[in-house]
């Protein structure tokens, strides 16, 4: 009679690891799910694309074109030191880089994304110009320039970057 409750206390113990294991790999498998967005461009909201193109019309066609189309030798830098506005249509290098490096970019600048402060380029910093909200409908106004298959790649991408971030 004296093994039975020691049996029994060693079933539990061995029950409450086995459940204790388990909570801990399932909230592990859960870390690694694709973080949420925290500014994700909306390309099918017409609302938010109306007021994405009335933005990209004052605040960037000048340098990028009307049509996202870029500068001339936009890989080369000019005289100055400077590249040239890239084209936000398919044949740039836009819709390589997630939302958020976008935003990052746009809102703060490249020098301070890629921490070099003393990185020159002729891109506005728009933080300050513009709210988030209008940051993110000039963005998503962009991405509903590219033919699906690009929008279709980006949304990959944003997808991995996200994974890359729960590591």
């Amino acid at each position: 009679m004296t093994l039975k409750p020691l049996i029994l206390g060693a079933v539990g113990l061995l029950a409450l690891l086995l459940v204790a294991g388990a909570g801990y790999f399932s909230l592990r498998a859960s870390d690694r799910q694709a973080m949420p967005p925290l500014h994700s461009l909306h390309p099918d909201d017409p609302q938010v694309l109306r007021v994405g193109a009335r933005i990209y019309a004052q605040q960037c066609a000048a340098c990028h074109g009307a049509k996202g189309e870029g500068q001339p030798s936009w890989r080369d830098r000019g005289p100055d030191g400077l590249l040239p506005a890239p084209p936000h249509d398919p044949s740039g290098h836009t819709w390589h880089h997630p939302d958020e490096q976008l935003f990052a970019i746009t809102k703060q600048g490249l020098a301070q994304l890629i921490d070099q402060p003393d990185y020159r380029t002729a891109m506005p910093i728009y933080g300050g110009v513009l709210s988030d909200d209008e940051i993110v409908a000039v963005l998503s106004w962009i991405k509903a320039q590219w033919p699906p298959e690009i929008r279709r790649r980006h949304d990959e991408i944003n997808v991995q970057y996200r994974l890359s971030l729960s590591r």
